[in-house]
């Protein structure tokens, strides 16, 4: 049917195969000629269903959330703050190698664009990251209210953390590392937080401040150590 939208036309299965173009290419590197090859629709059918590359990419973002990326709110649903952490990730580990999709993250990789057309994509994505980002510092919150962390975590620190490891881990599958070893990595990043018996999750360790002697961090009252044994 000439200018409408074809029989069968299904926006799911349509949206999954933008999504692959958006975050294997990037935004500036998918034209609308591309999404409607894959799509086997026409430009009219294409801004009938979606509208232009924008409003497409907006419900391209959703779609991730909701599908590839629903691991990162799912997973900070545990019911106890180390467990959620933990979770969070691993399951990043799986997600941003899973073999049906490109590897990486589109929230990462997405927000690398550059260029004025890719400045669009870039605020899309900088604002999921900053919401993923409020979630984990949400998250941990909740836990040392709760009294599921010890007292005086700098989650501010701790949130800072997590999210230098999640996006060190996407950015890493992006160039090719494998399930096997970012699992190893975020392994590594969870007992990271054991490995130096005086490291701190308080504000006194930001800014590139001096090291305390052992003393000064015997009075320290949260240790990585403290929260990695629960892991």
């Amino acid at each position: 049917m000439p200018g409408g939208r074809p029989c069968g036309f299904d926006k799911g299965e349509a949206l999954d195969r933008a999504l692959e173009l958006f975050w294997r290419d990037g935004y500036e590197g998918t034209s609308i000629a591309d999404v409607t090859e894959v799509m086997g629709v026409s430009r009219a059918s294409l801004y009938a269903a979606f509208g232009d590359k924008e409003q497409l990419f907006r419900a391209v973002l959703s779609h991730y959330v909701a599908g590839p990326g629903s691991y990162f709110r799912q997973a900070l649903e545990r019911p106890r703050t180390v467990e959620a952490i933990r979770a969070l990730l691993l399951e990043a580990a799986i997600a941003v190698t899973a073999p049906d999709c490109p590897p990486g993250c589109l929230v990462v990789h997405g927000a690398l664009a550059s260029g004025e057309e890719g400045a669009v994509a870039r605020n899309l994505l900088t604002t999921e990251r900053l919401s993923r980002q409020a979630a984990v510092r949400a998250r941990l919150e909740r836990g040392a209210g709760e009294g599921d962390l010890p007292a005086g975590t700098d989650v501010v620190l701790v949130t800072e953390y997590v999210m230098a490891m999640l996006h060190g881990i996407a950015v890493q599958a992006s160039g090719g590392a494998g399930r096997e070893a970012l699992t190893a990595v975020a392994e590594i990043a969870i007992r990271g937080l054991a490995l130096d018996a005086h490291a701190t999750f308080t504000s006194e360790n930001r800014g590139g401040r001096s090291v305390k002697s052992p003393r000064q961090r015997a009075k320290t009252p949260i240790q990585l150590g403290q929260i990695a044994m629960d892991f």
